[in-house]
């Protein structure tokens, strides 16, 4: 893949929305530069420009180093906060005031962080925390709060997130 096929690469998910492709075209270029020494050297102005346009204008925290898939469609660039070592696969939605990350462990440090499955969609105000798998073609409901694996094929929503056929018996 070449460098202007890396960088564009979510170009057409966020086709009718230039903030996401503002920031996913941001981020790729960090992302880029935070592969090889070489890069990280040469691009360090970059990659501090990044840090300071999309975490103080945009309100966005997604670091350079994250493992994202192409075609990542990002609906409402804003309040969108992801750790560092978080992994989304291809064709994923975002929406906004989404957290994915790391939760602290009743010793002091700290779990792993999610890895989400390809063509996930995520709704707004949805918290996604601790060493979970989130598998492929989720749907993930708006305020959910997920702390444990989703299987492949779901919907799931609630606070906990439950597989939708489970909330309709409990409702």
């Amino acid at each position: 893949m070449s460098f202007f096929q890396f960088i564009f690469q979510d170009w057409r998910a966020n086709k009718a929305n230039p903030k996401g492709r503002a920031i996913l075209l941001l981020f790729r270029i960090a992302n880029f530069c935070s592969r090889r020494r070489i890069y990280y050297y040469l691009g360090a102005p970059y990659l501090i420009f990044y840090k300071i346009l999309v975490e103080c204008f945009f309100c966005i925290e997604i670091p350079w180093n994250v493992k994202i898939g192409k075609n990542l469609t990002l609906f409402h660039g804003q309040c969108l906060v992801m750790n560092k070592e978080v992994v989304i696969g291809e064709n994923c939605t975002l929406r906004h005031c989404i957290t994915i990350g790391h939760k602290q462990t009743k010793t002091g440090g700290f779990s792993g962080s999610p890895v989400i499955g390809d063509y996930v969609d995520i709704g707004s105000n949805v918290c996604i925390i601790g060493k979970i798998y989130i598998g492929d073609h989720v749907k993930i409901g708006c305020g959910s709060i997920v702390t444990k694996t989703i299987y492949d094929h779901l919907t799931v929503v609630g606070n906990p997130a439950a597989p939708m056929h489970e909330r309709e018996r409990v409702f």
